[in-house]
């Protein structure tokens, strides 16, 4: 078994975070899917909320598979839960989203430190895939945050 990669624990220890938060955050994005659905005249983002929850599950395995490419030990950080069951309006629950998805930006930045600092460039290449992918998330949720702002303001007063 000498074909399988090989990286330090610090690199497999930093990508164990990003996939268990990204798992994390896939069920987030499910409570909110389910969760945040309101009677008003706001948008409703459950289906935007189930996509996620799929796209953040498939980077997870990304993830695993490619640990388990390198034959390093899989230990998966436990992130707690969010204390919210109802999310409330899409505008509350996009919001949350956002945070959520600064934190991953964060481990997958943190994860880029530590595979420059020990010269990974696999673990470099394959991060950056990652990293492309949070910048239009991140924008994606901007947007439509904008959106729900603009769309309040528009909206009667009763």
């Amino acid at each position: 078994m000498e074909d399988k990669l090989s990286i330090p624990e610090e690199c497999s220890a930093a990508m164990s975070k990003v996939l268990s938060y990204e798992l994390h955050i896939s069920d987030a994005y499910l409570s909110m899917a389910c969760n945040s659905i309101d009677e008003s005249v706001q948008p409703s983002f459950a289906t935007f909320f189930e996509d996620q929850a799929n796209v953040k599950r498939e980077n997870g395995k990304e993830f695993l598979e490619y640990l388990g490419k390198c034959g390093n030990k899989i230990c998966l950080p436990v992130f707690k839960r969010p204390e919210i069951d109802y999310w409330g309006t899409g505008l509350s629950a996009l919001e949350c989203a956002l945070e959520l998805e600064d934190q991953l930006t964060k481990l997958l930045m943190d994860l880029k430190t530590t595979a420059s600092a020990k010269k990974e460039r696999d673990v470099l290449e394959f991060t950056g895939k990652y990293l492309k992918g949070q910048k239009k998330s991140t924008k994606n949720l901007q947007i439509k945050i904008g959106y729900c702002k603009e769309f309040e303001k528009q909206s009667p007063k009763e």
